[in-house]
Protein backbone atom coordinates (compact mmCIF):
# COMPACT_ATOMS: atom_id res chain seq x y z
CA UNK A 1 0.00 0.00 0.00
CA UNK A 2 1.06 3.57 -0.48
CA UNK A 3 0.38 6.76 1.43
CA UNK A 4 1.07 10.44 0.88
CA UNK A 5 0.40 13.38 3.15
CA UNK A 6 1.71 16.85 3.83
CA UNK A 7 2.43 18.84 6.95
CA UNK A 8 3.24 22.51 7.36
CA UNK A 9 6.74 23.62 8.18
CA UNK A 10 6.49 26.15 10.97
CA UNK A 11 7.70 29.71 10.35
CA UNK A 12 11.49 30.00 10.66
CA UNK A 13 11.88 26.19 10.61
CA UNK A 14 12.65 25.65 6.92
CA UNK A 15 16.42 25.37 7.49
CA UNK A 16 15.76 22.97 10.38
CA UNK A 17 13.66 20.83 8.01
CA UNK A 18 16.52 20.65 5.53
CA UNK A 19 18.96 19.84 8.35
CA UNK A 20 16.65 17.09 9.66
CA UNK A 21 16.44 15.48 6.22
CA UNK A 22 20.19 15.84 5.77
CA UNK A 23 20.85 14.08 9.09
CA UNK A 24 18.56 11.23 8.05
CA UNK A 25 20.38 10.97 4.72
CA UNK A 26 23.86 11.00 6.30
CA UNK A 27 24.84 10.79 9.97
CA UNK A 28 21.65 9.05 11.14
CA UNK A 29 21.07 6.93 8.01
CA UNK A 30 21.80 3.59 9.67
CA UNK A 31 19.37 4.40 12.50
CA UNK A 32 16.73 5.33 9.94
CA UNK A 33 17.35 2.06 8.11
CA UNK A 34 16.85 0.12 11.36
CA UNK A 35 13.73 2.09 12.29
CA UNK A 36 12.02 1.49 8.95
CA UNK A 37 11.11 -2.13 9.67
CA UNK A 38 7.54 -1.74 8.33
CA UNK A 39 8.27 0.71 5.49
CA UNK A 40 9.54 -0.40 2.07
CA UNK A 41 10.00 3.03 0.45
CA UNK A 42 9.82 6.63 1.62
CA UNK A 43 10.38 9.99 -0.06
CA UNK A 44 10.10 13.52 1.31
CA UNK A 45 9.67 16.72 -0.64
CA UNK A 46 9.69 20.33 0.51
CA UNK A 47 7.23 22.56 -1.30
CA UNK A 48 7.57 26.28 -0.84
CA UNK A 49 4.36 28.18 -1.56
CA UNK A 50 2.96 31.69 -1.06
CA UNK A 51 1.14 30.16 1.95
CA UNK A 52 4.30 28.84 3.59
CA UNK A 53 6.47 25.77 3.23
CA UNK A 54 5.20 22.22 3.45
CA UNK A 55 6.77 18.79 3.85
CA UNK A 56 5.23 16.24 1.50
CA UNK A 57 5.76 12.64 2.59
CA UNK A 58 5.20 9.61 0.37
CA UNK A 59 5.77 6.06 1.56
CA UNK A 60 4.95 2.46 0.83
CA UNK A 61 4.29 -0.21 3.44
CA UNK A 62 2.26 -3.41 3.67
CA UNK A 63 0.26 -1.96 6.60
CA UNK A 64 0.01 1.84 6.67
CA UNK A 65 -1.77 1.96 10.03
CA UNK A 66 0.98 -0.15 11.60
CA UNK A 67 3.62 2.36 10.52
CA UNK A 68 1.92 5.18 12.43
CA UNK A 69 1.11 2.90 15.38
CA UNK A 70 4.72 1.70 15.68
CA UNK A 71 6.06 5.25 15.61
CA UNK A 72 3.57 6.63 18.11
CA UNK A 73 4.24 3.81 20.60
CA UNK A 74 8.01 3.65 20.21
CA UNK A 75 10.32 4.86 22.94
CA UNK A 76 13.54 3.87 21.15
CA UNK A 77 16.06 6.74 21.35
CA UNK A 78 16.10 7.29 17.58
CA UNK A 79 12.30 7.35 17.37
CA UNK A 80 12.08 9.75 20.32
CA UNK A 81 14.59 12.05 18.57
CA UNK A 82 12.71 11.68 15.27
CA UNK A 83 9.34 12.55 16.85
CA UNK A 84 10.88 15.56 18.63
CA UNK A 85 12.29 16.84 15.34
CA UNK A 86 8.89 16.46 13.65
CA UNK A 87 7.18 18.29 16.51
CA UNK A 88 9.66 21.18 16.52
CA UNK A 89 9.66 21.60 12.74
CA UNK A 90 5.98 21.00 11.92
CA UNK A 91 4.04 21.15 15.18
CA UNK A 92 2.77 17.61 14.54
CA UNK A 93 2.83 15.35 17.59
CA UNK A 94 3.52 11.81 16.31
CA UNK A 95 2.34 10.37 19.64
CA UNK A 96 -1.21 11.50 18.86
CA UNK A 97 -3.48 9.88 16.25
CA UNK A 98 -2.94 11.17 12.73
CA UNK A 99 -5.83 12.90 10.98
CA UNK A 100 -7.71 10.83 8.41
CA UNK A 101 -5.57 9.79 5.47
CA UNK A 102 -5.87 11.79 2.27
CA UNK A 103 -8.18 10.36 -0.37
CA UNK A 104 -6.39 9.26 -3.49
CA UNK A 105 -8.22 10.64 -6.51
CA UNK A 106 -5.85 9.66 -9.34
CA UNK A 107 -3.38 6.89 -9.93
CA UNK A 108 -1.74 6.57 -13.33
CA UNK A 109 1.03 4.31 -14.59
CA UNK A 110 2.43 3.02 -17.89
CA UNK A 111 2.90 -0.39 -16.31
Amino acid sequence: MEQAFFVPILPDKLEAAFAFADALNTTRRSELDDAQSTVTKESWFIQETPFGSFMIVYFQAPDIAKVFENLSESERPFDVWFKQQVLEITGVNCDEPMPPAPKQVLSWSRE
